[in-house]
């Protein structure tokens, strides 16, 4: 690619990931079908979206590491619930016709945007919850399927994360996106990236601007959200799943 070409891949990758840091989800709504765009098959721009997206997380965990907000036990939870749904989506993928799929799962994304913006007090207070066994197991089971479809579908399943964890477990946004970004952002799009990578290829010639603009939107959209706090964060999470919603929708 030209270094024109380069510069246009990097500033697509920085606004995606600056929004989606800022928001807790949603990078694929812009990235993935600038990938498609610029003349990738699906395939090989959905392997090439999973690993540039690793930086996200990267960028992000910079950032929120500082604050030391995250309870460890908690983090390694959502992991050991979420990769294995991962690995299972990213596996079939591949193979399985998606218009439907999306279709509907456009159509619930939306939905998660208007019930935010429908509880005006939801996820400005930190109250956690459902922390017993039984709510765990409720919690975890639900983390999974989160993670199938992190696998396996390309935009906004962070989103899904984000309110599953205000909601279930009494999170507020700042706290939620802080697991969403370095947990999905980081551990999870990597298991995807290297489950996509082992059956599909990558187009490695365009990975480093990506990489570069994933890498520095998650730092500046994670540092954007802890300075401004929990109603922007909110704000931006419910513009960002209407616009999910409707790219799901229309393909």
């Amino acid at each position: 690619m030209s270094v024109a070409d380069q510069l246009v891949l990097f500033l697509i990758s920085l606004a995606a990931n600056f929004f989606s840091a800022l928001a807790g989800g949603g990078a694929g709504l812009i990235q993935l079908p600038a990938l498609i765009f610029l003349g990738l098959p699906f395939s090989l721009a959905l392997a090439t979206h999973k690993v540039a997206s690793v930086a996200l997380g990267v960028g992000a965990t910079l950032r929120y590491l500082k604050s030391n907000q995250l309870e460890r036990w908690f983090a390694l939870f959502i992991l050991l619930m979420g990769m294995p749904g991962v690995m299972l989506g990213a596996s079939v993928i591949l193979q399985v016709p998606d218009r439907e799929a999306e279709i509907a799962l456009g159509v619930l994304t939306m939905g998660l945007g208007i019930y935010s913006w429908l509880s005006p007090s939801m996820g400005q207070v930190l109250a956690a919850k459902n922390r017993h066994r039984q709510g765990l197991i409720t919690g975890g089971l639900v983390i999974f399927g989160i993670g199938v479809l992190n696998g396996s579908l390309t935009s906004g399943t962070g989103l899904f994360l984000t309110l599953w964890l205000i909601r279930w477990f009494g999170m507020d946004y700042k706290m939620a996106v802080a697991y969403t970004l370095i947990l999905v952002g980081l551990f999870w799009n990597a298991t995807g990236a290297l489950t996509l990578g082992l059956i599909a290829e990558i187009h490695w010639a365009w990975i480093p601007a990506l990489l570069i603009g994933s890498l520095l939107g998650g730092y500046l959209g994670s540092h954007m959200a802890i300075i401004k706090g929990n109603r922007l964060i909110k704000r931006s999470y419910e513009v960002v799943t209407l616009l999910v919603g409707i790219k799901l929708m229309i393909g």
